[in-house]
């Protein structure tokens, strides 16, 4: 009878609400983080602050590998079974680690890291301006009064109106459509490697999948951090204008992409599967 029982365990709205909450505070990182980077940096300076913002989030996924391969060699139930007990290793199928305690240190270390944000000014001047913050306010308080009585008189049909105009301008724009077929390519080549890779790496070559996480993270992260970075340089030395660095970027990503098809020629033999590709004689 106690094996018909189902779990009735509500745990899992706790890891749900927590991954919306995690999602509304990095939302604002990369759409409001970038353009106050373009409205208060200078323009020979914006490209490097750039790619300081994009290698911490490369960096950020790296340290998140290896905190993940900790995790995984550790049994789910830490601290409620003893070591001795657990009859599989970490290579077992049915092995599952402490995933729970990485998403614990992640959050421990979000809250500090926020405490700082607590103490910034209300306003900031723009890089290489003098005036003082008291004038900047009063600025952006008469601005903001201004936007928002131009915003109040516009009607849901004037929006409705020009929605397929603007649809058509964006769409003709070479900047944005260069970004989203970059954007395209890029999440093809990484999330097939991400999904797939780690067990991949534990079926054909019997790792455990802590070793398949953290061969991962240090195999590409560190590449992609050192490209964002010094791509970021690399626009400030030459003054490379939006355009010219989304051609730079489509080109370079569409030859990654296509480098990515090398691995079809990378075949291996098949593993003796009884009954598959072996008899059960």
């Amino acid at each position: 009878t106690e094996c018909e029982k189902e779990p009735g365990s509500l745990l899992w709205i706790f890891v749900m609400v927590g991954n919306i909450v995690r999602g509304m505070g990095e939302t604002p990182i990369m759409s409001l983080g970038i353009s106050y980077l373009e409205d208060f940096a200078k323009a020979e300076n914006s490209p490097f602050y750039l790619g300081c913002l994009h290698t911490a989030t490369v960096i950020g996924p790296f340290l998140g590998f290896l905190l993940a391969s900790f995790c995984a060699e550790l049994f789910v139930d830490l601290g409620s079974v003893d070591a001795e007990d657990i009859t599989i290793k970490a290579t077992d199928a049915r092995w599952v680690g402490a995933w729970w305690l990485g998403i614990l240190i992640c959050a421990s270390l979000n809250l500090l890291a926020g405490i700082p944000f607590w103490f910034l000014p209300k306003s900031l001047l723009k890089e290489g301006e003098t005036n003082k913050p008291e004038e900047t306010s009063k600025k952006n308080i008469a601005l903001l009064q201004e936007n928002n009585k131009n915003e109040a008189r516009e009607t849901m049909y004037e929006i409705a109106k020009d929605f397929i105009p603007f649809l058509k301008a964006l769409f003709h724009n070479p900047v944005y459509m260069l970004f989203i077929c970059i954007t395209v390519l890029q999440f093809s080549a990484f999330n097939g490697m991400i999904s797939f890779m780690p067990k991949y790496l534990e079926q054909q070559f019997g790792k455990s999948a802590s070793d398949a996480i953290f061969l991962i993270g240090v195999y590409n992260l560190p590449v992609i951090c050192i490209g964002y970075f010094f791509g970021g340089l690399f626009m400030k030395k030459f003054k490379i204008n939006i355009y010219q660095a989304a051609n730079i970027a489509f080109w370079v990503s569409l030859l990654e992409y296509l480098l990515y098809f090398a691995a079809y020629w990378t075949v291996c033999d098949s593993s003796p599967v009884a009954g598959l590709t072996v008899s059960y004689e």
